[in-house]
Parts: structure tokens; sequence; C-alpha cells
């Protein structure tokens, strides 16, 4: 038996398998994490510094009369003060900025990953949707075609067929189709093992049908525009700027302010020192200049990068329409042209054998050629449905 009692097989829809996917999915877990970590990095940017505290002694004399003494030399005392750096303010608003668009980043990183899950989690449910689907038609194919060897005997002992046949019959069988089934039953193992990996659920059963998808060329080309990929390409361009505002800023002056009380020894006095710093940036073209340019020329790169991914989505959506069409007038032309001709030519073969103007032979080869076409048609009736999910769920808005 393929596949495993109902008591441990887990019946699961097309539509469940998305939701699980989406919302069990350790990946997307993890990317949640990371924006949760960039909106709480976004908190502290463009914050002061931390103030720094100063202790010391100052003018300690080491030589001289008073050499060693706290208290004999009037310039003598511990200090004690505090100290603020202040950047520039368009400095601290590109910090903003730059951890805003960290935070856009990492949202359009997870819109990705999660467009790509559930486009493995449907694909990967229309193959054991399928493989299940093969798996049945095999079933019945092998039990139409078992009755062949008894009627070859029965040819064999009415005197109208030779004894090997129903030896050569039983081969091809085994050749043929018992063989492709061992074949059918591994890739259905496989197909429910890529499923739950996506779904979590251990023993996953397709059941129900597969939502129709408009898969048209308008549509799809119109919902580029709003696609994850580009939206975190369009998040690096984000990240860029923020960085040429970031250099711009390093060409202003920071400035900071220090306060200090000194103790000195009571015959002289205390004494309070207050003062103000002021960063000068007087050399751009060997500090900030290359690195405004360097900045400029991450952002150009973003830019471009971000039209070529323009450009590989609308032509791999051009590339998977045609293949789509490709394979949709294969699967038309098997479903109604082929598959008929087929079984009528099984039908013929058979009521021919039975009037007695054709040989056992014909009719196993016109079986035969049915069972290949009823298994060839179901594979291109997937790979339509393979395409059509894939387009629909990787080019459309999600929905």
């Amino acid at each position: 038996m393929v596949f495993s009692s109902p008591a441990l097989a887990g019946p699961l829809g097309f539509e469940e398998a998305l939701n699980r996917a989406a919302n069990d999915a350790p990946l997307l877990e993890a990317r949640a994490q990371q924006v949760r970590a960039r909106q709480s990095a976004a908190i502290a940017a463009g914050q002061l510094p931390d103030p720094k505290l100063g202790i010391g002694v100052d003018n300690f004399p080491v030589s001289g009369p008073p050499a060693f003494s706290f208290t004999r030399e009037n310039m003598t005392m511990e200090r004690l003060g505090i100290e603020q750096e202040v950047p520039n303010l368009a400095k601290r608003h590109a910090r903003q900025d730059r951890a805003e668009a960290d935070i856009v980043a990492a949202q359009a990183k997870s819109s990705s990953d999660l467009r790509r899950i559930r486009v493995a989690t449907a694909i990967a449910w229309i193959d054991a949707f399928y493989a299940q689907k093969r798996l049945e038609a095999m079933d019945i194919i092998l039990e139409r075609l078992r009755r062949l060897p008894g009627a070859a005997v029965s040819a064999v002992t009415a005197g109208t067929g030779r004894p090997a046949q129903s030896l050569n019959i039983r081969q091809s069988i085994a050749e043929l189709f018992e063989d492709r089934r061992s074949v059918l039953v591994a890739e259905a193992g496989k197909a429910r093992a890529e499923l739950a990996r996506w779904t979590g659920e251990p023993d996953p059963v397709p059941t129900g049908t597969i939502p129709q998808f408009d898969v048209s060329r308008s549509g799809l080309s119109a919902a580029i525009a709003r696609h994850p990929d580009l939206e975190m390409a369009s998040a690096n361009v984000g990240q860029a700027l923020a960085d040429i505002d970031a250099a711009r800023a390093e060409k202003r002056p920071d400035w900071g302010f220090n306060v200090a009380f000194q103790r000195r020894d009571p015959q002289f006095g205390n004494m309070v020192s207050v003062g103000v710093t002021m960063s000068l940036p007087i050399f751009p073209g060997r500090r900030q200049n290359p690195r405004i340019a360097a900045a400029a020329s991450d952002a150009a790169a973003a830019r471009a990068e971000q039209e070529d991914v323009r450009r590989t989505l609308q032509a791999q959506l051009d590339a998977g329409l045609a293949e789509h069409a490709m394979h949709h007038e294969q699967w038309i032309r098997a479903k109604d042209t082929l598959l008929p001709l087929a079984r009528r030519e099984a039908e013929l073969e058979t009521a021919s054998y039975a009037a007695g103007r054709a040989g056992l032979l014909d009719v196993i080869e016109a079986e035969a050629s049915l069972a290949r076409t009823e298994l060839d048609t179901l594979d291109r009736e997937a790979a339509v449905a393979r395409h059509e999910a894939w387009l629909a769920l990787n080019f459309g808005d999600d929905r």
C-alpha cells in the first residue's frame, strides 16, 4: 500500500496548505524576528550619544618644593566632569532615515520569502496531488492489463495463440507498467515529503481540487510593479540614498559641551569649568567628498540592480506564459484528440479480435498504447496546473 492509513495521514486542501506554510514556516518566523530587531534598533537611531563621565586629578606637582602634595600647590585639584557630544541634526536625521530604510528592507525580504514559500508549497501540493492521481490511474491500468495473460492462455487453449504469448505479455506488463508504478510510488513519497517540509503536516494527503488561477498577461504584467523582489530592490535603493545623506552630513560640524567641578584644598577654594567643542571638517576633498562619491555610486548601483530585477521578472513572466501556452495546447491535444483516438483504437482492436480478424498481440499493443496515452495525458494536465500556479502565485498579487 502506497499511502498511509487514515489514522496517520492528514487530509490537506490546497488553501489550507498555503495557510499552514504562511503561518508555520520557520524561515518566516526568522524574518519576523529580523523585522522586530530593525524596529527596536530604529528607536535608538538619531539619539544623542551617551554622556561621558570624567574623573581625574589636574596639576598634580611632581617636582620642586610642593612635589607630591595635594595641598601645597593652589592649582592642584580633583576633577569630576560630564561631557556630551552632539552630532549635527542632519547626521541624526540621516541615521533615522537609514533605520527606517532597514525596516522597509527587512519587511520586503519577509514578503519575498513568504511568496517563495507559497509558490513552493503550491507546487509541492500539486505534485503530491497528481502523484496520487497517477498511482490511482496506474492501478486501474494494471487491473485492466492483467486480464490479458488470461486471454492469451485461452487463445493458446483454443489454438489461436502461441504458448509464449502469455509470458511475453506478463513480461511487458512488468517492464512497462509495474516498473513505472514503482517510480510513481517513489515520486509520490518525494512530493509528500516536500509538502510536509513546508506545511509541517507529518503525512499530508492532498484532498479537494486545485483553484482556478488567472494567468492573463495584462494582469500579471501590471502586478510586477508590486512584486516583493522589486520592492526589496527598491528598499536597497532607499538604504543607499540614506547613506548618501549620512555621508553629506559629515561635512557639517558636530559640537559638544562639558562641565567639570574641580575641588582644591579649602584654603584655595573650588572651581567650575565649562567648555564647548566643535569638529572642523576642513579637508572635505580627502575625507567627506570621497565618501559622498562612494555612497552615490552605491545608490546608482542599487538603481541599476532594481531595473535588472524588473527586467528579469518581466522576462521570466513572458517565458513562463509562453511555456504555459505550450503545455496547455499539449494537454488539450492529448485530452481531446490523442486519448479518444487511443480508446477508439483499443475498442476496434478488441472488436476485431472478437470477430477473428485481429490477433491477440494487436489487442495487447492497443491496450498498452491506451495506457501510455492515459498516463501522458495526466502528466500534461499536471504540467498545466503547475505552471498556472507558478505564474499566478509568483507574479500575481497576494490574494
